[in-house]
């Protein structure tokens, strides 16, 4: 499985050149996104160019549910950010995916992010693999939520609440407030259980049956193009792994370090909007 170093390409003319012969070569390409694609639409990615958190580790699943305080602490955040990662627009990189797909050239769209900006792009078959942050679930009977309804419930029941420009990937902000052990977390309107955002939290996994079809959406590609990510945790790096040991062309968009580079053929070190927004 392990490869020798990727060939990398320097220029963005080099890089786009690369990439449309590939793309006219290449039909049912399957596509795995990051953070990083998201950055044109307003949206930090985690991860500086060295691959180290940016703004410290996100909210841990086990913290949330255990701990009230971490609950209080997340929802005030999440008010705040939650307004503009909602108007937030797709970037150039979720259109021109959008429009390679349209065209019969991408088959799948693998994505870590939460903010459903592939959709808003029009994208179909779409697998969200870190859930979806408009929806809230209940924990207890898992009843599903608007998060704009939880929006106007959290801003009810604290009337102090502020909206933020200081966002983080998973929308929350980066704030603090002298009101966070007053903050009032949402409950479920039908059995009074935990409401938590549909999205998997740092420490949790993702649904086993979208793994599986992420994993099968890799094996009947005829490639796999990694944009915008890391791939610092496990739950993306296994697809580049699996397109790798099944010998399918890798290629990977991203100006920072990643993970796997030893499994890569074609790397471009550059933002994604700067490769691919003149490509579709």
């Amino acid at each position: 499985m392990h490869r020798s170093n990727p060939n990398q390409l320097k220029s963005l003319d080099e890089c786009r050149s690369y990439l449309l012969n590939f793309f006219k070569k290449k039909e049912n390409v399957a596509v795995l996104t990051g953070a990083g694609i998201s950055v044109g639409s307003g949206i930090p990615s985690y991860r500086n160019a060295q691959g180290e958190w940016k703004a410290g580790k996100p909210i841990s699943h086990q913290d949330f549910v255990e701990k009230e305080s971490a609950r209080q602490r997340y929802w005030l955040r999440s008010y705040a950010g939650w307004r503009k990662v909602s108007e937030a627009k797709p970037s150039k990189t979720h259109l021109a995916l959008q429009r390679l797909q349209a065209g019969g050239k991408i088959s799948t769209i693998i994505t870590q992010n939460v903010d459903r900006l592939h959709q808003s792009a029009g994208s179909k078959n779409v697998l969200d693999l870190h859930g979806r942050l408009d929806q809230v679930t209940c924990l207890n009977c898992t009843k599903i939520y608007r998060r704009s309804f939880i929006q106007a419930l959290l801003k009810s029941q604290n009337p102090f609440l502020e909206e933020s420009e200081n966002i983080n990937p998973d929308g929350d902000a980066r704030i603090e407030s002298a009101f966070l052990g007053d903050v009032k977390t949402p409950s479920c309107k039908a059995c009074g259980g935990i409401l938590k955002p549909n999205v998997v939290f740092f420490g949790d996994s993702a649904d086993k049956n979208l793994v599986e079809e992420a994993y099968q959406s890799v094996t009947n590609a005829h490639a796999l193009l990694v944009i915008g990510t890391s791939l610092s945790i496990f739950s993306g790096f296994r697809f580049l792994r699996h397109a790798a040991k099944l010998k399918l062309s890798v290629i990977v968009i991203n100006p920072g370090r990643f993970r796997g580079k030893e499994l890569t053929n074609i790397y471009l070190p550059h933002n994604a909007d700067d490769v691919l927004s003149l490509l579709a």
